[in-house]
């Protein structure tokens, strides 16, 4: 049995929607596959995406069971439940351990410059010809997940293989020109109800340096303005608790903006001498959109890390 499965912190719909869309795939090919996770689930995986989908599947991996990793390469953050010794495939778009796993499984270890691990994902159906065989709600998945890495295409990190991807699953989820602003208001509104929990279940511990906050967290919602003007004392209890040195990057995709919001003196100096931003109110805008994964390759916050 091939075991499917991704990081250890949390699922966010990257790694719930690859992992779940390339089991299947595995499946369809006669591999015997499972998408499997202890991680908790974030709120980038809206209710209508869990509803009616097979999803993940529990199962305790036994000794002949083997791993394949997707939107997770670091040895750092794997899923507890992965033996390194018996991984047999990578599909990653964070950059940091290409050396370890090409020196282990060459080809298999797909570690690219791409928006999406979806996307990846995506090539390996329109690979195998068995595109015809994926199912509506599993293409819907791999939709939401380039949607939410790229930040609606609009993030530097996206790809012509990106947009390839979208314009193909698109018509197999049967969703129009709408569904984007559509998932994005729907994760919001989820992030809105339980804004403490969100904020817990995306927020990254960074091993500690003097040029980067100890705690990144990112929120990727629709419009950031309702909840800059009403949650930031809640924002900043709850992220406070974690560590001192937090910075959250909240995303707004109608915007086309990020915010870093930072509660200390210390961090906000780190931050505005990394990213030449001003903050006032304890929030500075930025004037595009930005991931997690940008800032983290940018020298200054990848220094020591």
């Amino acid at each position: 049995m091939k075991i499917v499965t991704s990081g250890s912190a949390y699922l966010d719909i990257d790694a719930y929607a690859g992992c779940i869309a390339c089991a299947e795939l595995l499946n369809v090919l006669g591999e015997p596959a499972k998408a499997v996770s202890s991680a908790p689930l974030n709120d980038s995986i809206c209710a209508s995406l869990r509803a009616g989908h097979v999803g993940l599947e529990a199962h305790v991996p036994d000794p002949r069971d083997t791993f394949v990793l997707v939107d997770v390469s670091h040895p750092a953050y794997l899923d507890p439940i992965v033996e390194v010794e018996r991984v047999v495939a990578v599909y990653d778009h964070h950059s940091g351990a290409e050396a370890f796993w090409h020196a282990r499984l060459g080809e298999r270890a797909r570690i690219e410059h791409v928006g999406a691990a979806a996307t990846q994902i995506y090539e390996g159906w329109l690979a195998a010809g068995a595109l015809a065989q994926m199912r509506p709600a599993t293409a819907k998945l791999l939709l939401a997940a380039i949607l939410d890495n790229t930040l609606n295409f609009g993030a530097q990190v996206t790809t012509a293989r990106d947009h390839a991807a979208y314009a193909a699953l698109a018509p197999l989820a049967g969703v129009g020109d709408d569904w984007p602003a559509a998932y994005f208001s729907e994760c919001q509104a989820a992030i809105e109800r339980d804004l403490g929990s969100a904020l817990r279940n995306d927020a990254k511990t960074l091993p500690p340096t003097a040029e980067r906050p100890a705690v990144l967290a990112q929120l990727v919602i629709w419009d950031a303005r309702r909840i800059m003007a009403h949650q930031h004392a809640r924002i900043r209890a709850t992220l406070g608790a974690l560590h001192a040195d937090w910075l959250l990057n909240l995303v707004s995709i109608d915007e086309q903006r990020s915010y870093f919001l930072a509660d200390n003196d210390a961090t906000r100096d780190k931050v505005a001498q990394a990213l030449a931003v001003e903050f006032a109110d304890g929030h500075a805008p930025y004037e595009r959109l930005i991931l997690r994964k940008e800032l983290m390759r940018m020298p200054a916050f990848a220094a020591g890390g």
